[in-house]
């Protein structure tokens, strides 16, 4: 049994002191689910949030949670037990606040109740509607004996949306078949009444929109003769300067590449017409891949928000985490989120941001590919795999007794600002929540790998903590940085990443030379190339309909790239009929590069 490692002195902080800054998969309490289909198996998991600002505070709702979080900053996020949940548990819910009350619905495929609260800060939920009535026209059929125009049941994966003059209504789908439908409704007498029939909203089309095929990096290549895989769902609904976007994921939370997408209109129940600069937000790369399937929503400073669904997949394809990124709607009108980077620390606004993209804060990732070794090991779970920067991979110790121990060797003395500690579930039983299911540990740091002190520590706050992310008072100068365990509530110590963040001496390495872009005979697609920059550890490919709102990104990095003096990634998430611009930037431990020569992508 390893010993608890001495802790010579604590010159820094404790984890909780005034943070400023997040990091996604965001810091909750992700809830145990089990699903059938994994007999003896519970993991955490986080998916489809419905995030909405009611009053002086953000409330997030999301799948199977059983209750919900509260926050006032979006950096410290509150898990509030509420009164009464008569579900079986909340699945892909709405939730709108009108400012008086938060209306909350699930998904269902057959009548359930929708509920309310006046005083969400407290978990008083009242039932508002005690049984919802079934959808007008909607008909019990299996999906493939359906016909044209049918409405399928539900209302699965809806949104709520309260317009300026007082009129409610409802948007729901998932389906690779149908439609997204929309209804004007109100709510009389503790009844949900239909005022418009269900009507098609908008559909996928995924041989003109290249975003929306199915699969990693959307290549669905394994079945031509099938009908799509994609899957189109997550309606949300946002209404800017008269504008109605309204809001959709796709193509699957299964893979890297689930996005969100929206269609615009002049009134709530359309004509809509399709965003030439679709998708909204799109991260296939990096930690956090994906972010399909959210809210949007604006914070109290007048910054916009969106937020979406990240992929894990190792326990099930659909084992997920809950990822938030900045947004802007732009005066001519377009939507963009900014993903670049954003797996990296960002700040929390405190007032109102002009760019996004000044709320990275430049802290890079100093442990990627990083030396880690272990206290112990089981099977083939070996310490490097935290380094990785893949949720899907995790090094796993071979019991759970305090003091077993990760460390990272960063190679020299850096800047380090903060630490992601990031858990995975490897064959954790089936089991509900209980009083022990807690993350506890501490985190030291050593200059020469000897003498250790403290860094961070979690004992003060006793909760679960999948994705803990601790953010230092001052940047501390260390080389070393080690993980010592205390408690954890599943059957293995398990942990995927341990991302230390700061700052290395050095320079950013230069702007990429030589970028190309060439569209393919399938429009859809196109491949950028550029050479190589010495010391680079990873890119970012940057698109987007002008030179000067590049807004949607890939990132990469330079390993995983193949050798040579020239790279290369092909892009399949381009719009039929749409020109692009592409650029190029490098990044490294030190900083990032400025942007390369900006081509045209006719």
């Amino acid at each position: 049994m390893p010993l608890v490692a001495a802790v010579v002195a604590c010159p820094v902080v404790a984890a909780e002191t005034a943070k400023r800054t997040y990091a996604n998969p965001i810091d909750i309490d992700y809830r145990y689910n089990f699903e059938q289909r994994n007999e003896d198996v519970s993991y955490r998991t986080g998916a489809d949030p419905a995030i909405v600002r009611h009053k002086d505070a953000y409330y997030l709702f999301q799948t199977l949670a059983d209750g919900y979080w509260r926050s006032t900053d979006l950096i410290d996020w509150t898990f509030i037990t509420p009164s009464r949940w008569p579900f079986d548990s909340v699945v892909a819910p709405a939730a709108w606040s009108d400012g008086e009350r938060i209306v909350l619905q699930p998904s269902m495929m057959e009548p359930e109740s929708i509920l309310a609260t006046t005083a969400p800060e407290t978990g008083k939920l009242d039932f508002l509607v005690r049984r919802m009535p079934p959808l007008p026209g909607a008909v019990q059929k299996e999906p493939e004996e359906m016909k044209a125009g049918e409405i399928p049941p539900g209302p699965w994966d809806p949104a709520l949306f309260k317009d300026d003059d007082g009129q409610w209504y409802l948007y729901w789908g998932s389906s690779n078949t149908f439609p997204l439908y929309g209804s004007r409704i109100a709510f009389e007498d503790g009844k949900l009444v239909y005022q418009s029939k269900p009507k098609p909203m908008l559909n996928m089309d995924p041989a003109r929109h290249g975003w929306e095929r199915f699969g990693e990096d959307h290549c669905a290549c394994w079945a031509p003769n099938r009908p799509s895989l994609s899957y189109m769902e997550g309606a949300w609904m946002t209404k800017v300067a008269g504008r109605y976007y309204l809001q959709y994921g796709a193509p699957g939370s299964e893979f890297n590449a689930y996005a969100n997408g929206t269609y615009l209109s002049d009134h709530p129940l359309g004509p809509f017409n399709y965003a030439p600069y679709n998708p909204v937000a799109y991260r296939p790369g990096g930690f956090a891949e994906g972010v399909g399937h959210g809210s949007t929503f604006e914070d109290r400073h007048g910054n916009w928000w969106n937020s979406g669904t990240s992929w894990i997949g190792y326990n099930w394809g659909m084992e997920r985490r809950i990822a938030l990124y900045p947004a802007k709607f732009h005066a001519d009108g377009q939507m963009a989120v900014s993903t670049r980077f954003g797996d990296f620390p960002h700040y929390a606004p405190t007032s109102k941001v002009a760019d996004p993209e000044r709320l990275f804060t430049g802290w890079m990732l100093l442990s990627y590919r990083k030396a880690a070794t272990a206290s112990s090991t089981l099977g083939e779970f070996t310490a490097d795999r935290t380094t990785d920067d893949n949720p899907r991979t995790f090094w796993v110790a071979t019991d759970t007794s305090p003091g077993q121990s990760l460390t990272v060797d960063l190679g020299a003395q850096k800047s380090v600002r903060a630490v992601q500690v990031n858990f995975a579930d490897y064959k954790s039983g089936r089991f509900a929540d209980a009083a022990d299911i807690y993350t506890e540990f501490v985190l030291e740091h050593s200059a020469d790998g000897r003498s250790w002190l403290k860094l961070a520590d979690t004992s003060a706050e006793r909760r679960d903590r999948p994705n803990a992310y601790l953010e230092l008072e001052r940047p501390v100068r260390t080389r070393f940085v080690r993980f010592v365990h205390r408690h954890i509530g599943g059957a293995h110590l398990a942990i995927s990443d341990l991302r230390v963040f700061g700052t290395a001496d050095g320079k950013a390495p230069a702007a990429p030379a030589g970028v190309g872009a060439l569209r393919s005979a399938d429009s859809r697609d196109a491949t950028i190339s550029w050479k190589r920059v010495k010391g680079a550890v990873g890119y970012n490919i940057r698109w987007g309909l002008r030179p000067d709102r590049l807004t949607l990104t890939y990132q990469l990095f330079a390993d995983d790239l193949g050798e040579g003096a020239r790279l290369q990634k092909d892009i399949r998430a381009l719009n039929v009929g749409v020109g692009y611009h592409v650029a190029v930037e490098a990044f490294n431990e030190t900083g990032v590069s400025r942007l390369s020569p900006i081509v045209p992508l006719p």
